[in-house]
């Protein structure tokens, strides 16, 4: 925009204190900031992010633009497009919690979209009077949207099968066939949304979309994974495949639509914990420029309380920050009609302001009780980086878990570490020893085996040791503890044997992943086999390391077929059974008869040196059983009756065969057994299915 082509000056107003943020009017917008110490607040509005100067500063008179801790003003003749920033004039007093320079560019903790400039750099942004490489936020009407009727789709948890994406990852490859302009972005996403639809998915787990710092992370690295933000209300302008500066709020809505047309739901994976802003070095890019002790956690000497391990913790639970993360998770859910939310590391919602753990924290209720949050899904990290570990105890009632006690025990036992097989028993019927005492229904465990920090399911059995030289720590960085097998050798192989191993392998972890009670998650890729090389910490790699490539999706095409299956499976058990149309695996289960065995029926091996079980559950329309063996030879397993008027049992999955015998679909394909045993082979799961006779009539249920 040239001088000839603005808008007209016109003498601003006093504005108000709510809403907080842009917002716009009739005439122009009104701005509010909190900002409880500054003794002097500036609005600085720009023609472009590049500029290296505002080309209006509006100087807030507390006598007239101050309410309690709010500055506010209304500036006529500005619109949508505008870019701007605060400038907050107060003590510099790091002891005493505060870190005031009035020669920074910050960002409006409201904004609705933040902008780059193309000379952006970490050591350089906000450095004293450089606004050239400074972040701006930018005002956006968020109402010039058509949503075509379109709202979040409230699937029930028991029907929900969660898989964990990142947005550019998913198709920046090459080989995912995307448009070279889309690829990485909410666009390139939508365009593999039938990818999704056939695999049989209900909710993408997205990593973090709000606007973070790319530069956040060590020299040669970027920050891949979204784990630095600077905003919570606005997406991360990187993934829209347009140049505009507000382009991603409706690309990022455009995903959202047609996801929702697609029956799948967007959960936000969301970064309440700490900034970007890291420890006293690191850079100014808000709220430590305009209210730092209220905003983070400090220690008796201004310093930096880290919980959340990258030099920060948020202060969740003093009321301005409590006020922001419902206001923003809000924002989220009306205005960009997210389904839920991923807290990463949920357990700091939990501390008071001294860093402590708190039985009530108000931070944890307010998101609970608000009105605008009761239909969304609401799903903990349970822990933190200070030590704090919440799984089975975290606060509220609708709160689900991701379940790090499932992850670990059945890495364990389909390892075949000894002592495994009791705590089989509990996580595959929803660990009612973590989340019984709450009377929750199994859907509270969040059952996953890989994530996004760890091994993929490829390199969990292929790798005993990670491999992380890529990051450039000499290997010191990511966890030691992996729980993995390589299957007898580091890495890639040609020998067949092993390979027909380790698919075995692959397809036991997605048995217990996908058939155990609680809501299953998958990994971006684990269907086909994705790899990072043996990197268990890939945060910093936007590169072939951590896409998605494409070509697994033949190359691996059994796996993909496998799991697949399985989730047809998991969904549609109740035609197996033939079992009314609304039911489902997790009704069945939960109504039916249960029975552990070991080779022996109902005499269960729950000593250290076993390696086997087996499971019986009943239903009025059938029966189900399981067969799990991580011995590393074959045993054979007794066969309890059916119990119901049927033809026997008959065999649906058996993890040992090679596909496409592995697992079928439609009970009618499938094999018979006469024999009144089953040979379960080395390190294999299989699955068996008695249905009752069309011609038997169905016991009365009773309650």
């Amino acid at each position: 925009m040239t001088i000839a082509d603005r808008p007209p000056v016109r003498t601003v107003k006093p504005g108000a204190s709510s809403p907080l943020g842009p917002s716009l009017t009739a005439d122009g917008v009104g701005f509010s900031v909190y900002s409880r110490h500054a003794a002097g607040l500036d609005l600085l509005l720009f023609d472009a992010v590049d500029d290296a100067a505002p080309s209006r500063v509006i100087h807030l008179d507390p006598a007239v633009n101050r309410t309690a801790d709010y500055w506010h003003v209304a500036v006529p003749g500005i619109r949508a497009g505008q870019l701007y920033g605060f400038a907050a004039d107060g003590p510099w007093d790091p002891h005493g919690g505060q870190r005031f320079d009035a020669a920074r560019v910050l960002l409006d903790p409201y904004g609705r979209a933040v902008a780059t400039p193309s000379a952006y750099s970490r050591s350089e942004s906000g450095v004293a009077g450089d606004t050239a490489t400074a972040m701006k936020s930018v005002v956006v009407d968020i109402g010039a949207y058509d949503w075509e009727g379109d709202r979040p789709l409230g699937h029930g948890w028991r029907e929900t099968i969660v898989y964990e994406a990142h947005v550019a990852g998913f198709t920046a490859d090459s080989s995912s066939g995307v448009a070279p302009g889309k690829r990485g972005t909410y666009a390139g996403f939508l365009d593999k949304i039938p990818y999704l639809v056939d695999l049989g998915i209900t909710a993408v787990e997205l990593l973090p979309i709000f606007a973070f710092d790319r530069l956040a992370a060590p020299a040669g690295l970027v920050n891949y994974w979204g784990y630095q933000p600077v905003g919570f209300f606005a997406p991360h302008q990187a993934y829209a495949s347009g140049s505009g500066l507000t382009s991603a709020v409706d690309e990022f809505r455009d995903l959202v639509k047609a996801l929702h047309r697609a029956g799948i739901e967007v959960i936000l994976d969301v970064v309440y914990n700490h900034t970007a802003e890291v420890g006293a070095d690191g850079p100014t890019f808000s709220f430590r420029g305009l209210a730092n002790d209220d905003y983070y956690l400090l220690d008796d000497d201004g310093g930096y309380i880290d919980d959340s391990g990258t030099g920060n913790t948020f202060n969740a639970n003093r009321p301005i920050v409590r006020r922001l993360i419902v206001d923003s998770l809000r924002y989220w859910v009306q205005e960009m009609h997210v389904d839920g939310f991923r807290f990463d590391l949920a357990a700091v919602l939990s501390r008071d302001e001294h860093g402590q753990p708190m039985d009530d924290p108000p931070a944890l209720w307010d998101i609970e009780t608000d009105p605008v949050l009761a239909g969304t899904k609401l799903i903990a990290e349970a822990w933190d980086a200070g030590g704090l570990y919440e799984v089975g105890s975290f606060v509220g009632d609708r709160w689900v878990e991701w379940n790090g006690r499932f992850r670990d025990d059945i890495r364990s036992f389909i390892k075949g570490d000894r002592g495994t097989v009791p705590a089989i028993t509990q996580r595959f019927l929803g660990s009612p020893d973590i989340y019984g005492h709450k009377r929750r229904e199994p859907q509270a465990s969040v059952n996953f085996v890989t994530c996004h920090d760890g091994f993929t399911l490829n390199d969990l059995v292929s790798y005993d040791a990670k491999h992380n030289e890529a990051n450039g720590e000499d290997n010191r960085d990511g966890n030691d503890q992996n729980i993995s097998w390589n299957c007898g050798v580091e890495g890639p192989t040609s020998d067949p044997a092993i390979e027909r191993l380790r698919a075995r392998q692959i397809r036991n972890f997605l048995c217990f992943e996908l058939m155990s009670l609680g809501a299953p998650m998958l990994l971006m890729g684990d269907e086909v086999r994705r790899t990072q090389s043996g990197n268990n910490n890939a945060y910093g790699h936007d590169d072939a390391l951590s896409w998605f490539d494409w070509t697994g999706v033949e190359r691996h095409a059994d796996i993909h077929r496998f799991t697949k299956s399985l989730i047809g499976l998991r969904r549609r058990i109740q035609t197996v059974l033939d079992v009314p149309a609304d039911a489902g695996l997790l009704d069945i289960l939960r109504d039916s008869s249960t029975e552990w065995s070991g080779v022996r029926v109902g005499e269960p091996d729950l000593g250290p040196d076993s390696h086997s079980l087996a499971l019986t559950l009943r239903a009025d329309a059938g029966a189900l059983h399981f067969i799990f063996n991580s011995y590393w030879e074959p045993l054979d397993f007794e066969l309890p009756k059916p119990d119901v008027a049927s033809d026997g049992w008959r065999l649906i999955v058996d993890t040992s065969l090679d596909p496409p015998d592995d697992i079928v679909s439609d009970i009618a394909d499938a094999p018979q057994i006469e024999a009144a045993s089953y040979r379960a082979e080395a390190r294999s799961v299989a699955l068996l299915v008695a249905r009752r006779s069309t011609d038997t009539p169905p016991r009365r249920r009773t309650k």
